[in-house]
């Protein structure tokens, strides 16, 4: 079979799926449709607004389709009726066996970890937040549990030590393009092989871990915490959603902050400033300076421009 025969239906709704579609029809691929979520009432006019993935597929006259439910008998029919044979899942939302098992040659997920660590939402978030030096992309094959399947490719990209969520994210989209480009030509030429999850946890020994979805209770600042915990917290919810602490019975999130690893004999979790260039917050081993914040009802802004115009208690 060559490459522009092979018939794919691709999954995806966010701006990270974008990168993907785009080089696979860069690639000369065959999209027959492309699934993606419903459209929804945003903004003060609640107008209708497309999802990224369907901007881009109107704007290439791919077949669209947008089921309000996986399981309903129109959209298996249709999907049914698009003949695929494989699926591309990238950043959407969990399919039932019903859809995933579909096609002759399964459904391949494109996923912002190396596998099997990072199971879960927010694979980008937590290798951030847990101070990993490197991630990377797998490409594997859906199965029952949720990020177990067999892999099939992986990419590893390094964690730089200012990374943010923001931009790791951004070079993750752009790996995971070009991985399951490979990964498509790879089944088609027979030249990718499955490998069970299993086989990988059991050869490297590590403890697994997990990548649950990111509630507010994630996104507090403990500041009894060290300096480094505080900043990958930091680092791995920005730009969204945002690590906060109180200010002065207000919300501030924070974007960026820098460290500094002293002994003092502050209260954790007090701050200081000089009212014009800096505001430290105590942590267990040190400070955090805030670099780049938002206090609640006001606009994000850099440090200095928020002393000039808000005075501390």
């Amino acid at each position: 079979m060559k490459l522009e025969d092979l018939r794919i239906v691709f999954m995806g709704t966010p701006e990270f799926a974008v990168a993907s579609l785009a080089a696979l029809v860069n690639a000369g691929c065959n999209i027959v449709g492309v699934v993606t979520a419903p459209d929804k009432p945003a903004g003060r006019g609640l107008q209708l607004t497309y999802s990224a993935v369907k901007k881009y597929a109107k704007e290439k006259n791919l077949h669209i389709l947008q089921p309000e439910k996986l399981k309903s008998e129109s959209f298996l029919n249709e999907l049914k009726a698009l003949r695929a044979d494989v699926q591309v899942v990238v950043a959407f939302r969990m399919l039932p066996e019903l859809v995933w098992n579909m096609p002759p040659m399964g459904t391949i997920n494109v996923h912002a970890s190396l596998l099997p660590q990072y199971r879960g939402a927010a694979p980008i978030n937590w290798a951030i937040i847990n101070g990993e030096k490197e991630t990377g992309i797998t490409t594997f094959k859906l199965q029952h549990e949720i990020d177990t399947g067999n892999i099939l490719l992986q990419q590893k990209v390094a964690i730089e030590e200012n990374e943010t969520a923001g931009t790791l994210h951004d070079k993750l989209k752009t790996v995971g393009a070009a991985l399951i480009v490979e990964t498509i030509k790879g089944l088609v030429t027979g030249n990718v092989k499955e490998i069970n999850q299993l086989e990988v946890q059991n050869s490297k020994s590590e403890i697994l871990h997990h990548a649950p979805k990111i509630f507010t209770d994630t996104c507090k600042i403990d500041f009894l915490k060290t300096v480094e915990e505080v900043n990958n917290l930091i680092r791995g919810l920005s730009p969204y959603p945002g690590a906060f602490c109180p200010l002065n019975n207000k919300t501030l999130k924070i974007y960026q902050c820098k460290k500094e690893i002293i002994q003092h004999n502050l209260t954790i979790g007090t701050y200081q400033s000089d009212g014009k260039t800096f505001l430290k917050f105590a942590c267990s081993n040190g400070f955090i300076y805030v670099l780049d914040i938002q206090l609640e009802g006001k606009k994000r802004m850099l440090i200095e421009d928020f002393l000039r115009g808000y005075k501390l208690n």
